[in-house]
Order: structure tokens, then sequence, then C-alpha cells
């Protein structure tokens, strides 16, 4: 392992980037220090060495605890309250569709809610009694305004006599990426008395988070996407007075227990066991978390080290980033009065795109724009965003990292310029 590790270009040649590659679209993928990539590989070849031999007596035994421990302690809870998952929409699914429904339940989500999440609760409305309901906002929405939409909600149900039985909301949403009021949509869902489901996709490595402190009922959290995890890896977080309510994993793995011969309590041991073995993967991706929570220790970022240097830089450097690209662009930063949205590791910048031009008949022409404006900022200019409509704008979504600088971003607003004016001259083709 390294010693120390700068911020900024230096921190990039601890990364396998091409040379002429600059991702500022690190929230969608993630990536991992060569460092993490060498453990990784290590891994994998005891695996193949002795297969029956590395997955029986060393990785159920006692490497995957070994992970759990360290995931754990960062988030400052009970080794037995975190299971590992490929990623958070597996988690997710794991949690929504082992809850069981009745005629009268329903499911809260925002109106930001990850795609995939949206598309599980959709298949739950049409295979079961319960009913979704969505807050409703548009963004830059304040922290206040999410919540008095969010409390809305529970008058509504209330009023019809149903009952709100879980919620779900986001740490920082995905399109737009934005820092939701999740603490309190967690602390509102208690007063409540209804289930928290906090999807941490953007969480772990990101934002300080302290779930002994936040006491969600659920939360799961991609460890790949800002943990410098390798794909795919995610936690999922389930306290132990609420881990009898998840009796299966997805798919059904050999630690299930049928229900004539399951207590109304599964002992936190079986619970853990039922997440150890859900069929065969690769799950080398797992075990390199420890050596990638050692590894953030080495960052630094003027006098700050660690967990405080990678989250203050990327935060710092999306900010920043954000408003040069929208003053190069002549728009504007996606921000609430109070500034809360922008308090996380990525930006989002209005594009100077007309959504009228073309066919304004075509429902799907945002996507269709910001489809182009992705490819070619990829092929064209090797580097890669992530442009999405919006509230009847075009926007760019960018990620702070510890291997980019600002420079980084000042060449992406350069080539966007660029871009948006062929978008605007007609010169692009869905």
């Amino acid at each position: 392992m390294v010693q120390t590790v700068p911020c900024g270009k230096e921190a990039r040649t601890h990364f396998a980037f091409d040379p002429a590659y600059t991702s500022l679209n690190h929230g969608s993928y993630g990536t991992y220090p060569v460092e993490i990539r060498s453990v990784l590989r290590e891994y994998q070849e005891r695996t193949e060495a002795r297969p029956d031999f590395f997955i029986r007596y060393e990785y159920r035994t006692h490497l995957l605890d070994h992970t759990r421990e360290a995931i754990a302690k960062y988030l400052d809870v009970p080794t037995d309250t975190c299971v590992l998952t490929p990623n958070a929409s597996t988690g997710f699914d794991t949690i929504v569709r082992n809850l069981e429904y009745k005629r009268g339940d329903v499911i809260i989500c925002c109106s930001t809610v990850y795609p995939a999440f949206e598309n599980t609760l959709q298949y739950l409305a049409e295979t079961t009694p319960v009913r979704i309901r969505k807050v409703e906002y548009t963004l830059p929405a304040s922290d206040s305004d999410i919540c008095d939409a969010f409390e809305l909600v529970l008058e509504e149900i209330s009023q019809k006599r149903e009952r709100a039985k879980l919620a779900v909301f986001d740490t920082i949403s995905t399109l737009p990426g934005v820092r939701m009021p999740f603490e309190r949509l967690t602390a509102l869902c208690r007063k409540n008395n209804i289930l928290s489901c906090v999807d941490g996709a953007h969480g772990i490595g990101h934002i300080p988070l302290h779930l002994a402190q936040l006491q969600p009922d659920f939360l799961v959290s991609n460890c790949h996407k800002w943990l410098h995890v390798p794909r795919g890896c995610a936690v999922l977080y389930v306290p132990t007075h609420n881990q009898y309510l998840l009796n299966a994993t997805l798919p059904v793995g050999i630690g299930f227990v049928p229900k004539d011969k399951r207590n109304h309590v599964i002992e936190t041991t079986a619970f853990v066991a039922n997440f150890a073995s859900v069929g065969t993967l690769d799950d080398s991706a797992y075990l390199c978390t420890p050596a990638a929570i050692e590894w953030r220790k080495n960052i630094v970022w003027g006098y700050k080290t660690g967990e405080e240097a990678i989250i203050d830089y990327i935060i710092d450097l999306a900010q920043q980033g954000g408003r040069i690209v929208a003053t190069m662009l002549g728009t504007e930063v996606m921000e609430n009065a109070e500034g809360t949205l922008g308090n996380c590791g990525m930006t989002n910048v209005r594009l100077p795109i007309s959504m009228n031009d073309g066919d304004s008949s075509d429902p799907g022409q945002g996507d269709k724009i910001a489809a182009w404006v992705n490819r070619t900022m990829n092929v064209e200019h090797g580097i890669a965003v992530n442009a999405f409509p919006y509230a009847g704008a075009c926007w760019v979504r960018l990620s702070g990292q510890i291997y980019l600088e600002l420079d980084d971003f000042e060449r992406a607003g350069l080539a966007l310029h660029q871009v948006c004016g062929k978008v605007n001259r007609g010169e692009w083709d869905s």
C-alpha cells in the first residue's frame, strides 16, 4: 500500500484511466485504484487455485465476516446488521419484495426516485394489494418544501383511511444528483410509525453516514460507486429488530427458512447466513472493501486526511467546478436558496439547449438529445458526463472525485459549449 496520496493529478496516477479519457461521471459506475485492483486479482487467483477450499473454508468462514466488520465499523453499526449484495437495486428488491402487503397499505416514494426502484414499486402495485403514492416536487426545492410535501401525502393517506407502510427516499438522488433531506425524512417516518427505506446508492464514501444516529429501518448503499470498491458490491443495513421481516434473499438462497419452521424473530446469525450464499457469483469485489477503506486513509487534501479529505475535496470540487461550467455556458447550477442540494460530490448544470427545437411533439426528444450529448462527449471529446432532461430543460450532472481538478471541469465546459451549439443548430442525430 502507498503512504500518502494528494487529491488531484497525483491521485489520478493511482487509477487505470486512459490518458485521453476524463471521467466526470463517477456517480454512474464508480472506479477503484490500481492498488485495489491488485487485491481483487489476488482473491480471484486464490479462488481459482483451490475453488472448493477457498469458497467453503475461507470466504464463507471468515473472509466475508471480515468484510462485514469493516463496513459496519465504517457505518458505526453492529456487524450483524450489515450484509452484502451485488448492488443497491438487489438490496432494495430484497427489502420491498419480502414485506407483506394488505389492502390499504401504501408505499411512499419521491418524484425523483431511481427509475429501477420505481419499476419495482410498479411491479408490486400490479402483483400485490399495495398502492404507490409519490411525493411531488420540482427541484430546486428547499428541504422544507420537500418535507412539507411528504407530510401532505401522509395527511392524504390518512384521510383515505389507508396506512403508509413504507417510505422510500434517497440520501442523494440520481438525476438530478442532489442531496436530499434524508435525515429529516427518516425522523418523520419514525414519528409517524412508517418503515423508512433509505436509498443510499450514492451514500457510503460520498457523505458522512452515521447510521447509529440516523436509525433508518433499512438502507442500501453501493460500495462500488464512491467507496472505491470494485463492481459490484453494496451493503444492505437492517437493524436487528427488523431482520425478521426479511426472510428470503433474491434469488432465494440455501439459507431460506420456510414459514412452518420459522419463529417470529429470526436469529441474527440466521439472517446473516441467509445472505452468505445466494447462488454462485464472483464475490471477490466484496472482499476488497476492507482494503479500499484502508487505502482511503492515505488520501490527503491540505491539512485534511482520509475520509475528511476525500469527502470535503469532492464536494468542494463539484461546487466550484459546477459554477465554472455554468459560467462558461451562460447558464446556472441547480441549487436552492439554502444551498443544501449541492452539498454533495455531484453538481447539475443547465445546458444552453432549447428543448423546443426540432420535433416538439416528440415526448422523448429530451431523452434523445441528452443521449446524443453523452455519446458525443464520450466519443468525440473523451469526457464522460451525464446529461438528462428535467423540468423542461436539459441538464448535465458532473461528479467530483479525488482524481479530478478544476481544469477537468474547464475542458468539459469548452466541450459542452461546442456540443450544445451543434444541438441548437440541428446538427445532431438521435
